[in-house]
């Protein structure tokens, strides 16, 4: 059996060491047939980006070298004869923006240095020609050694795709991968609109309007476009995960699942491994993620997140934990399963992300963090019934909002809260709720929903702690109004739980004391127990949580 391609994105070292591969040579043919100048693909991270790209570089390359043994069998030599005729016949410039990011801007546009340098590096032969005039040569010279200027930098893809016409007498094919991590290390780490003056000054200046352009193929997670990255740049198509088009060149099919499984003897793990990593609807087509099903082969059908380990979730951990009571509140409802529908944005503005609700659930569906199991135009605006795809994601989820937790209290106090309150102990519940409420609540915390936001933080938490032996449900109808949680237990001689909580009301000068006690009346009023009681549950602890900036009450009936 072929070799497991882990961690190969070459596709020359794929072929050559004969590792398992699936065919998808015909994405050549997509490429070749498009009409746009330059096309944009923007997939979530471990989808067979790289590796397309890769394809496309050795195909079109007119190395000295013949690559064209690496297609041998493959799809692509089944179709007519003018897309062969195109192989190796073009000068490709390769930039790979992998990897570029950094904490700061001064070390990212390092980072980038070396990304240019790298490519003007394999063309130095260059140096050797007329092509060049002097000041041309002291120049590239300095891209290569990193001491150029930034003007230098953002005119290099532009510069060297006019070099490499002249030398060749054929026009180029340029290659960008991973073209947005630079700019969400910049939008993570404080040096945003330093990232976006750069690349938009690179990628306009070398795609737009470029006489010297046969094509440009950018991969990334995003689309970046209103930031003006590719303002005005009418020969651009960009084709995202929400489309049908390119659906099958990125991820697994269904049926390619099956085929690798069935020859590596796991066919019976296949029903764990569809809900575990099924789930990604790009298009027309479902498809896995192909990190996730290569690892769990490698590790003979075990089931683990193995996506969360391939790079940092710093976005969507600062998403989550900062966002408001409505994320909070969606987010419950996503993990206990439900769908919720959302207007979604496929042109993604970074610095709108935490601002803006639209740009936050647009940013996790593209980004691979959520599916659209269904999508309507509406006029202009595109509404999508958003879950979370598969178990893999669900975990990643999970371990970020109890992370959060762990960081802001132990968890040996957290098991005791948890047991203080499963148990009614409702004087050690309260202690350790309130050191939670202290150490995760800032001084910037207390105004706005910060107590609505803690409120569902807290029921996510016990969504993720109870689920074995509870219900856990919030913002239910019971008896004659709404209340806010509600604990059933599994086994119906266990304590259930009604919690109701209150912001104490300021322009009344209202107390903590009234507050809770507001609360408490409530839950008598509005008869919150028949829920519990319709289900044989008898022993019932009625608990009122009051606010007040960091200060709060709990007190049982």
């Amino acid at each position: 059996m072929n070799k497991l391609p882990i961690g190969v994105s070459d596709f020359k070292e794929l072929i050559e060491n004969k590792h398992y591969f699936i065919d998808k040579s015909l994405f050549i043919k997509e490429i070749v047939d498009e009409d746009a100048k330059v096309i944009l693909l923007p997939r979530p991270r471990r989808f067979g980006k790289t590796l397309n790209l890769s394809m496309l570089y050795y195909f079109f390359n007119n190395t000295e070298k013949d690559y064209s043994y690496l297609f041998k069998g493959l799809q692509i030599e089944n179709v007519d004869n003018e897309y062969l005729a195109k192989q190796g016949k073009y000068p490709v410039i390769e930039l790979d923006f992998k990897g570029a990011k950094a904490d700061d801007w001064e070390s990212c546009f390092d980072n980038i240095k070396r990304v240019i340098a790298k490519e003007y590096k394999k063309h130095s032969y260059l140096l050797d020609s007329d092509v060049l005039i002097s000041y041309e040569k002291e120049e590239y010279k300095k891209i290569i050694s990193h001491q150029a200027d930034s003007a230098a930098y953002q005119f290099s893809l532009e510069n060297l795709s006019e070099y490499l016409k002249k030398y060749y007498n054929q026009k180029v094919i340029v290659l960008i991968d991973e073209y947005d991590e630079p700019i969400q290390s910049g939008y993570v780490n404080g040096f945003y609109n330093e990232i976006i003056t750069f690349m938009r000054g690179l990628l306009i200046r070398g795609l737009k309007g470029n006489v010297n352009l046969e094509k440009g193929i950018l991969t990334g997670i995003l689309r970046v476009a209103k930031e003006s990255i590719f303002s005005g740049l009418n020969n651009l198509v960009v084709s995202t995960l929400l489309e049908s088009k390119y659906d099958s060149y990125f991820g697994l099919l269904e049926s390619e699942v099956e085929e690798i499984f069935n020859d590596y003897g796991l066919e019976y793990r296949l029903e764990e491994i569809k809900e575990w990593y099924n789930g990604y609807y790009f298009g027309e087509k479902t498809l896995y993620n192909p990190w996730s099903i290569i690892n769990c082969i490698y590790y003979q059908g075990e089931l683990k997140p193995y996506w969360i380990n391939t790079s940092g979730n710093e976005i969507i951990r600062d998403l989550i934990i900062n966002g408001n009571s409505e994320i909070k509140s969606n987010l419950e409802l996503l993990i206990k399963g439900q769908s919720i529908e959302k207007k979604i944005d496929e042109n993604i503005i970074f610095a709108d992300i935490d601002k803006k609700s639209s740009s936050l659930w647009s940013f996790l569906l593209l980004s691979g963090y959520l599916r659209a199991s269904s999508s309507e135009r509406r006029g202009a605006r595109l509404y999508c019934d958003l879950e979370i795809p598969n178990q893999e994601i669900k975990y990643i989820y999970e371990e970020i909002i109890l992370d959060w937790f762990d960081e802001n209290i132990t968890s040996q106090k957290l098991k005791l809260m948890l047991e203080a309150l499963t148990s009614g102990d409702v004087e050690i519940f309260s202690g350790v709720f309130r050191e939670f409420i202290l150490n995760s609540m800032s001084s910037f915390d207390i105004d706005g929903d910060a107590p609505e936001k803690t409120y569902h933080a807290f029921v996510l938490w016990l969504l993720l702690n109870l689920r074995d032996d509870y219900q856990v449900r919030s913002n239910r109808e019971s008896g004659y109004g709404r209340y806010d949680v509600m604990i059933i237990p599994n086994q119906k001689n266990k304590l259930g739980i009604i919690i109701e909580f209150k912001k104490v009301n300021e322009y009344k000068k209202e107390s903590l004391e009234e507050a809770v006690e507001e609360a408490l009346k409530q839950i008598d009023e509005k008869r919150y127990k028949q829920e519990l009681l319709a289900q044989g549950i008898e022993e019932i602890l009625e608990l009122g949580i009051a606010f007040s900036g960091k200060e709060i009450m709990v007190k049982k009936s």
